[in-house]
């Protein structure tokens, strides 16, 4: 906890809700577990019963015909105690790892619904950890952990009506110091609590670091940053060091204390027992009796050090499951909105206003419509609101005011699933996933035949490349499709988009990672895939958008120049500018290769970095 600030709650009303939600869900496995712990309890209770019987009669009054039956007895009992045990471990083992796998799908499926700035502003790691780890711990929960603890409080109100029975002044004295037992388990949990909710939330910090150092490792890499990023790491590491050492301390303490309180139990019971002896009012094997029933009610709250633990746990990953189930998906937002089954394709933007923060606008007053099958091309310098605009045509975000409307509908009042169906994209991060080429073409619509992937790879001028492939269409290509190269990366993102069949299409920067053969080789392909189809497009290379029906030229977040190609060109503003200026690059870059174009920039002497510096 840290110091100074508000305590931290050790069990929220939430996590109580949700704990008891997954206890009803397996109530019947629950209850069968139950059973199960009952009847293995009651089996333990018989060798303790055997032995007074032991000693007072087949050894205290020499009747050893008894003895075979007491075998018998606690030979039967035994066979019980131990079917009873793998039961049950199989019965609430099944149940603890399907209630995992059911939670599991439920936060991931709510994640995966959940606005874009909520992932904007939340590390991966994060919400990994949140799936994966915090789910785990509900095993203590539906498994065999609360069970246990149930089975052995009802074996110890049972064991304790026992002991009252043989000696009511040693049971008086054993609980009042088991009472001070578990006076000092309360506390001791209460500052552990914390403790456990913390861990999980410095595991996703270190988690979700890790995964961007390994996703970004050719940066790492390039810039010798291997041992900055060790240092951060190490950072982390320390910190979750740093908690489950305190963990662990408080665990151990707790521990130790059990000890000491079976210590005391252990000299009272010498004590008083062996005074009671003395005195004629218990047996030898009353005595005997009542140090095993004694175990088996002691044992309960000295189990609470491990399960108690355990459980703790559990509840500080509800908690943490719950932070992230209670914001609204998409898909609630969705619940009060009309359906959009078609889409024209006719857009426009109202007065459109938008910002990130509060008070620093990105897109100013912006107005504009994009007819149904016309192709709309943004252009500007770099922070100029390009593709903000294309955000908010896309639904990622919603505007601060105005209205975006398509076919005449304002997107904050249509089903986003039903709009999205109908958006094609290829985005400048060209993101594969880790399968086969033929997958990832087939991402928007997985059930296609093979010869419609063909079809649409030969027009993004995939194929060529695939074919060379040993394995053609299956061939893997690697996480974010690291095995391919830019250029194929990006044609097959295209052939994805294409596949897909849109009403309205996002290029940005579709061909940017296209060598000049390569674009010449798909602008072909763009062309007849924008055909009936509304299409924006963002290009710096503006030799790629002089088909587009209308050109909208953003500088700060306002649109300050709209026509088509020639029609800006001839008013000579910040199109003819931007235009001239590319133009005048390409042709002292290609064609006069060896004429410097610009003066080389002056780079004053820096102290070479050691690779070690401070964390970013």
């Amino acid at each position: 906890m840290s110091k100074g600030g508000a305590p931290k709650k050790g069990l929220t009303p939430g996590a109580w809700q949700e704990a008891r939600a997954l206890i009803w869900i397996h109530r019947q496995r629950l209850a069968v577990g139950l059973a199960l712990m009952l009847v293995n309890r009651a089996a333990g209770l018989v060798l303790p019963l055997t032995s007074k019987f032991l000693m007072d009669d087949v050894v205290g009054r020499q009747r050893w015909d008894l003895l075979s039956t007491l075998a018998f007895a606690a030979g039967i009992a035994t066979v019980v105690e131990s079917s009873s045990s793998f039961a049950l471990s199989q019965v609430l083992g099944v149940a603890a790892q399907r209630a995992i796998t059911d939670m599991r799908k439920q936060v991931e499926g709510h994640v995966m619904r959940l606005p874009i700035r909520f992932f904007d502003s939340t590390k991966s790691g994060m919400l990994i950890s949140r799936i994966m780890t915090d789910a785990e711990g509900i095993r203590n929960l539906v498994g065999t952990g609360l069970v246990q603890l149930t089975g052995s409080m009802v074996t110890a109100v049972v064991s304790l009506g026992i002991l009252l029975y043989l000696n009511w002044r040693l049971t008086a004295m054993t609980i009042l110091v088991l009472g001070v037992f578990g006076g000092g388990m309360a506390t001791a949990f209460a500052r552990l609590r914390p403790l456990f909710r913390e861990r999980g939330k410095i595991n996703a910090e270190v988690t979700g670091r890790l995964a961007e150092t390994l996703g970004g490792v050719r940066i790492v890499k390039a810039y010798t940053a291997e041992k900055r990023e060790e240092l951060v790491f190490a950072k982390g590491a320390h910190r979750l060091l740093r908690n489950v050492a305190q963990s662990l301390t408080g665990v151990s303490a707790v521990s130790a204390f059990a000890t000491l309180v079976l210590g005391a139990i252990g000299i009272v019971m010498i004590l008083v027992g062996g005074s009671s002896i003395q005195a004629g009012r218990m047996t030898v094997g009353d005595f005997v009796a009542y140090l095993m029933f004694t175990g088996l009610m002691a044992f309960p709250v000295i189990q609470l050090a491990s399960i108690g633990t355990q459980i703790s746990e559990a509840f500080a990953g509800l908690d943490r499951i719950r932070e992230i189930r209670q914001m609204a998906t998409e898909d609630d937002e969705d619940e009060t909105r009309a359906s959009m089954p078609n889409v024209k394709g006719d857009v426009a933007f109202e007065d459109v206003t938008f910002e990130y923060t509060p008070g620093v606008p990105v897109l100013k007053h912006v107005t504009f419509k994009a007819p149904a099958g016309t192709t709309t091309a943004l252009v500007g310098s770099s922070g100029s609101g390009k593709s903000t605009l294309i955000s908010l045509a896309m639904t990622f975000n919603r505007p601060l005011a105005g209205k975006v409307l398509v076919d005449g509908q304002d997107l904050t009042t249509v089903k986003l699933r039903d709009y999205r169906e109908h958006l094609g994209v290829v985005l400048q991060d060209n993101f594969l996933f880790d399968g086969t080429v033929a997958e990832n073409i087939a991402y928007a619509r997985p059930h296609v035949t093979r010869e419609e992937i063909v079809a649409v790879s030969r027009i993004a001028h995939c194929d060529e490349f695939i074919q060379s492939f040993e394995k053609g269409y299956d061939t893997v290509v690697g996480e974010r499709g690291v095995r391919l190269s830019g250029g194929q990366r990006q044609r097959v993102a295209i052939a994805r988009a294409i596949l897909a069949n849109p009403r309205i299409l996002i290029l940005d920067e579709a061909t940017s990672s296209l060598d000049s053969e390569s674009e010449a080789l798909i602008q072909d392909g763009l062309h007849s895939l924008r055909q009936g189809r509304t299409t924006f497009v963002i290009a710096h290379r503006l030799s790629t958008i002089r088909s587009a029906d209308q050109i909208l030229v953003l500088e700060h977040g306002e649109i300050v120049e709209r026509g088509t190609h020639d029609t800006l060109l001839a008013k000579g503003g910040r199109y003819r500018q931007l235009h001239d200026k590319q133009y005048n690059f390409e042709r002292d870059r290609f064609i006069n290769p060896g004429e410097d174009f610009t003066p080389e920039p002056v780079i004053p002497d820096l102290p070479k970095a050691s690779g070690a510096g401070g964390a970013l």
